[in-house]
């Protein structure tokens, strides 16, 4: 009997798109998921971060968290999670002792022991060991150092990843060689592509690693992070990606997930799309064009789709942006939402366009892109990447205390 292994990320339970919740989104992909896990007869389900869109889950979020579990222990598939960027450490380990009753193996943040991130799955006389590796944050992997510039900082952080992980590999090799090898983790790996979506890993996601730390030791190496599925420097070390569109940037990707199948020692895996319940669509071109666009859009999604609009005219015009305002506010169209919204004049000044959109935009704009765009009115300077180091560092620290 071969072991079958199924490779999920970055589920964002919580999360709001342009203050849309898209809890129903979610409660689709779950009860899709809990029928393919029940058909397919899954083994073990691993789940390689950001199981919450916030480190303190709102009730609602909560809840459908644990209604899953609650749905898939009649399935007999040994779960094993990880903490993400987005998570806290003490919310998911809060339950774990209760959780591992009941085979659900959860690793928030890193260990006091290596061994801790292991996890043995025996079935018959076939074994799979699964290194659990969750986000690894700064004080993890480094000790800062009075004075450190933010390169130093940023190369400290490459060579505690690598460390980490030729730990894990050293850990499996004394304990475990010969059984099949599955390494989880979740980071920013150099070469990804990624989407407006996820939340820097690092300081401005410099410190992304090459793939090469994860070694040769591992039969297939499985990530989360990146929304994006994709591979990363080898057909074994994959992003499966987000199960929902979470950002507008990923409005064409097909979400999936990996299906691995262990037998004898040999490893096969199998992408399989995700159905979706809603579509992310632009409407783009003059007022008068995407009017028509809109007024001609039709949809079968089971849930609303929604739509970024963006209008481009020539020369700036106030009833360019009361007609865009009043598209926004008045549309009725079954099945479609504007969630998004602005307009760009061609011949305003660089950035400008930007802070004369309409809603709620500069809400919508990350605090790094909107710092860029500060720096932009100031000709003349020749600090600017001090500047930007020196905002990323106090984000850095804010995003930790915020865990």
């Amino acid at each position: 009997m071969s072991i079958k292994i199924l490779h999920t990320s970055d589920w964002h339970i919580g999360k709001e798109l342009h203050k849309i919740e898209l809890a129903e989104d979610m409660s689709r992909f779950f009860t899709w998921l809990l029928d393919f896990i029940h058909d397919n007869q899954v083994d073990v389900l691993l789940m390689s971060g950001d199981l919450f869109d916030q480190a303190a889950p709102t009730q609602l979020a909560m809840k459908q968290y644990y209604a899953f579990l609650e749905k898939m222990i009649p399935l007999n598939c040994r779960i094993v999670l990880t903490g993400g960027n987005h998570d806290s450490p003490a919310v998911l380990n809060a339950p774990k002792d209760l959780l591992q009753l009941l085979k659900i193996d959860v690793v928030g943040g890193a260990p006091e022991h290596i061994s801790e991130l292991f996890v043995e799955y025996t079935k018959d006389d076939q074994s799979v060991v699964i290194a659990a590796v969750p986000f690894l944050r700064d004080r993890d992997i480094r000790k800062s150092v009075a004075g450190e510039t933010y390169n130093d900082k940023i190369e400290q952080i490459r060579d505690g990843l690598k460390v980490y992980f030729e730990n894990v590999n050293t850990h499996y090799k004394e304990n475990f060689a010969g059984l099949p090898f599955v390494i989880m983790g979740h980071l920013f790996a150099q070469g990804a592509s990624v989407s407006d979506s996820e939340r820097d890993i690092q300081v401005g996601n410099q410190a992304g690693v090459d793939s090469s730390i994860f070694g040769d030791q591992a039969n297939y190496v499985a990530l989360g992070h990146i929304h994006k599925p994709q591979e990363v420097g080898h057909p074994n070390i994959r992003y499966c990606g987000s199960p929902i569109p979470m950002s507008f940037s990923e409005k064409s990707d097909q979400k999936e997930i990996v299906l691995l199948e262990f037998d004898a020692g040999k490893m096969t895996q199998k992408r399989v799309h995700i159905p979706m319940s809603r579509k992310l669509v632009l409407f783009e071109g003059t007022l008068e064009k995407v009017r028509a666009k809109i007024q001609a859009y039709t949809t079968v999604s089971p849930l609303p789709d929604l739509a970024e609009v963006i209008v481009k005219e020539k020369a700036y015009s106030l009833s360019t942006l009361e007609g865009l305002e009043q598209l926004r506010l008045e549309t009725n169209v079954p099945g479609l939402k504007i969630v998004k919204a602005k307009v760009e004049f061609e011949d305003m000044q660089k950035g400008l366009s930007t802070l004369l959109s309409t809603g709620t935009l500069l809400s919508e704009l990350e605090p790094e892109e909107l710092f860029k765009k500060r720096l932009e009115f100031e000709p003349n300077l020749e600090n600017e990447d001090e500047l930007l180091n020196a905002f990323r560092e106090i984000m850095e620290q804010l995003g930790q205390n915020e865990n």
